[in-house]
Order: C-alpha cells, then sequence, then structure tokens
C-alpha cells in the first residue's frame, strides 16, 4: 500500500513537465489523482481522472470548482502556470493581468474552494508549485515574479490560520528543470553558461521535484507548513 493510499489529488497543469510528474508519483504511491489541462483532447499520466479547464476564463474555472468541491480533496497541487519575458516598460497591462489570473487568482480560488472540507477531515496538503523567481528576480521577468511573490505571501497567511486544523500549506520554488519548455526558452547556446551558475552543475529532473512534492503532501509531513522550498541545486544559496 503506498504512502497516499485512501488520499484524493489534484494537480493543475499536469498534461506535461513538473505537473505530469507529480501526478505520476501520486498514481505509484497509491493516491486517486485528478488532474488539469487546457485543452479537451489532452491527458494526464494514465490512470488519472482528467478535467480540461482554462484558467484564464472565469467560467471555466467555475465549473471546475463545482466539479471539485464535491469531490473533497485532501491533496492539492497548484502547478499551473505560465510567463511571458519582457522589459517592464513594454509589459501590455493585459499580459500581466492574464499572469496574475493563472498564476495567483486560480490557485486562490482552487485553495480556497477545498479548504473547508480538509480542515472538517482534520488533515489536509495544499502545496503550491512557485518558482526560484518567486524568491528573487531577473530583468523581464516582472509579471511572472509579481504573481509568484504573491502566491508565497498567501501561502504564508493560508498556513497562519489553517494549520493548527492539520492542514500544512507550503511553496515549493523549483530551479532549472529538464522540461521541454526549459530548454526551448533557454536554447542549446545558453545552456551552458546557465548549468555553470547553478552548484549542482546540472538541470533538476521533473521525477525529484515530484519525490519531494511526493513526500511534503504525505503523512510524514506533520510540522513543515508556511515555507517557500527551493529545489534548485544550490542556484539561490550560492
Amino acid at each position: 500500500m503506498g504512502s497516499l493510499a485512501g488520499k484524493i489529488a489534484v494537480v493543475t497543469g499536469a498534461t506535461r513537465g513538473i505537473g505530469y510528474a507529480i501526478a505520476e508519483r501520486f498514481l505509484a504511491d497509491g493516491a486517486e489523482v485528478l488532474v488539469t489541462g487546457r485543452s479537451v483532447g489532452d491527458k494526464g499520466p494514465n490512470g488519472s481522472k482528467y478535467f480540461a479547464v482554462d484558467f484564464e476564463e472565469q467560467e471555466s474555472l467555475d465549473r471546475f470548482l463545482n466539479a471539485l468541491v464535491p469531490l473533497a480533496p485532501d491533496i492539492l497541487i497548484n502547478n499551473a502556470g505560465i510567463n511571458k519575458i519582457g522589459p517592464f516598460a513594454e509589459i501590455e497591462q493585459a499580459d500581466f493581468e492574464r499572469i496574475q489570473r493563472v498564476n495567483l487568482l486560480a490557485p486562490f480560488a482552487i485553495s480556497k474552494a477545498v479548504l473547508a472540507g480538509m480542515r472538517q477531515k482534520k488533515w489536509g496538503r495544499i502545496i503550491s508549485i512557485s518558482s526560484i523567481w518567486g524568491k528573487l528576480s531577473r530583468s523581464g521577468r516582472a509579471s511572472y515574479s509579481a504573481s509568484k511573490f504573491a502566491l508565497d505571501g498567501m501561502t504564508v497567511a493560508m498556513a497562519a490560520e489553517v494549520s493548527a486544523d492539520g492542514v500544512m500549506v507550503n511553496c515549493i520554488a523549483p530551479g532549472f528543470i529538464d522540461t521541454e519548455l526549459t530548454r526551448r526558452v533557454v536554447g542549446p547556446a545558453e545552456m551552458d553558461a546557465l548549468l555553470a551558475q547553478v552548484p549542482a552543475r546540472r538541470l533538476g529532473q521533473p521525477a525529484e521535484i515530484a519525490a519531494f512534492v511526493s513526500w511534503l503532501a504525505g503523512p510524514e509531513n506533520t510540522y513543515i507548513t508556511g515555507q517557500n522550498i527551493a529545489v534548485d541545486g544550490g542556484f539561490t544559496r550560492v
């Protein structure tokens, strides 16, 4: 029997990359796993239940929440996110608002929807996948960092309110992870220069993030809450 047997877990943005790896790990750990993606024709790992949800559209989000609340999930992983890099002076307000809607307002709404059930059961785990750019920032990342720093603040405030009810609330801040998106955004020319800044001298693997998230979401975590934990090969500390 897996460590998450009998638990219902929700993983948003789980059709690829980190979200897919987390959903896959939860299934292996015995959880019933519900996943989201944007496209009707997409899917998560075999064995998961798929919901097509566009977090940019309030109506789509509301339909998802209405379906989710009666299921009373034990674990929520807020993983879905978007990004657009560009100079601050050139950021379109519509793009800024779109990033906040997906990266911050959707986790707010989903967390709020599942929290009452968790508190009633006196057990729950809410983990938001933030980023190293939610612990520090760089030029061109104002929209994304704004959303991720705010996600951290929301996490701390939630933890202050619900940890006494057995609901542990945390953020994970992955560094440079070996996903299709990372390789596409960084490009081969910049990869060596990037890795030279990481003390571990390599990209992280989605499975490494998933393994830590699985532990943090599981029964062995009884006292870690309100944290924003970097899993980044040392990048933000060295």
